[in-house]
């Protein structure tokens, strides 16, 4: 009996503690039901939607890389411009789709923040009423107890209800915490999906601003060349002799610069020290000298890797940085080099370069955290076809100077595998 009587003092009185210290965090309790069916009936019927977005984006993504190898005529470059406006109205029509799912997924989760709110209020009544019987018996010892009853049975059944009052109430503590654990989840989560809505709101309004940009290259196109085949060889062949001297530039510069490389300043080499910049986009070129780079490209080396992704992806930094460049070449040398491209210098010593987006989203002299959104992929520059550009320079070799062909920013330096980080 005296195990008992300190066993039920200490459990009585430190449940006392921890219930009165949780019943005292607020808790707002609100009238709505639980979310009716034809809520997640709705979010079912957008995840299948956007899944069939998804398949005609990356059949028009197929299609576009089918397309690469091909004689460059002007009703092919025309077409690749179409298909990239459809990619991209894809890409706006998935983006409406993503948004109205997310908006729907925290109308659910308000439904289940209710429901959760009210069983904690129902919890936090039972244990009060539990915790009022424990303490109407506190001042009892098993001895009253005895004395106070007419027969044993009748003594032992109250001390066990008091055991049973006891495990209850730590039942109901242990049912309360997990409540408010679950409440937590569902604020957090909510939070998030907010988070969400507002980043997918910006992708948005850049996809329509890209599709805009892609309708005037077309009208470009077609009023340079008055839609002549003869005069869009012509131009090709100007531009593909302006690509080469470009290229033998780049080339020139970063082998130089590649021998000077410290390596004992750069981080080691493994998997994860970059992030990657695309989600799902496929490896199609990699680093060096590359068959692609001696003949699909204008030198005999390639100083990063290519992902090819539909037109319009976002591009996520590949740590965090700093930006130290943003630029635009088509302004000088259209289809001639990067194109639209972004510079951000990390801490670890490396640089990191990503080219022929379609816009920029970073602003040169602004910090920009790992996985942060810094631009779209593109084709601008010389690209055969929708995809990032992903360059690796070791810091200390990095440079932006004004080039004789394609304007006041040219990014070069010693150039490293990509790969050998991502």
């Amino acid at each position: 009996m005296a195990i008992f009587l300190r066993r039920r003092t200490f459990i009585s009185r430190a449940l006392l503690l921890t219930v009165v210290a949780g019943l005292l965090l607020p808790s707002s309790l609100k009238t709505d039901a639980a979310a009716p069916p034809e809520v997640q009936n709705a979010i079912t019927e957008k995840s299948l939607e956007l899944q069939e977005i998804s398949s005609k984006i990356r059949e028009t993504q197929k299609n576009l890389e089918e397309t690469q190898g091909q004689r460059k005529t002007l009703q092919r470059e025309l077409g690749k411009i179409d298909a990239s406006i459809n990619q991209l109205t894809l890409g706006i029509k998935s983006s409406e789709l993503l948004l109205d799912k997310l908006g729907l997924e925290v109308e659910s989760l308000g439904y289940d923040i209710t429901d959760i709110e009210k069983s904690i209020e129902s919890k936090k009544d039972a244990i009060l009423k539990t915790m009022q019987e424990i303490q109407e018996k506190d001042d009892e010892t098993p001895l009253v107890i005895l004395l106070k009853n007419q027969t044993l049975t009748a003594s032992v059944f109250e001390l066990q209800t008091l055991l049973d009052l006891n495990t209850g109430l730590e039942a109901a503590v242990f049912s309360l915490k997990q409540a408010r654990s679950d409440l937590d989840r569902n604020l957090t989560d909510t939070t998030q999906k907010k988070n969400a809505i507002a980043e997918e709101n910006k992708n948005l309004r850049n996809k329509k601003i890209i599709i805009d940009d892609a309708k005037r290259d077309k009208q470009t196109i077609l009023t340079q060349t008055k839609n002549q085949e003869r005069l869009y060889q012509k131009s090709l062949t100007e531009l593909e002799k302006k690509q080469a001297d470009i290229a033998a530039q780049i080339e020139s510069l970063e082998r130089e610069l590649r021998g000077t490389i410290n390596t004992g300043v750069l981080p080691a080499k493994r998997a994860g020290v970059l992030g990657m910049s695309v989600a799902g986009g496929a490896l199609t070129q990699e680093y060096g000298a590359t068959e692609f780079a001696r003949y699909g490209y204008k030198g005999k080396w390639h100083n990063g890797v290519d992902f090819g992704a539909p037109i319009g992806t976002p591009v996520m930094a590949a740590e965090d940085g700093r930006v130290v460049a943003v630029g635009n070449q088509d302004r000088y040398c259209y289809r001639g080099a990067y194109g639209k491209f972004i510079a951000i210098s990390h801490d670890n010593n490396l640089t990191t370069v990503y080219a022929h987006l379609s816009l920029q989203s970073a602003k040169e002299g602004s910090v920009v955290t790992r996985g942060q959104i810094i631009g779209y992929v593109g084709r601008t520059g010389y690209a055969t076809g929708p995809h990032l550009h992903l360059t690796v320079y070791a810091s200390p070799t990095f440079r932006i100077s004004a080039s004789k062909t394609c304007g006041p920013k040219m990014p070069y330096g010693g150039d490293l595998n990509p790969l050998d980080y991502l």
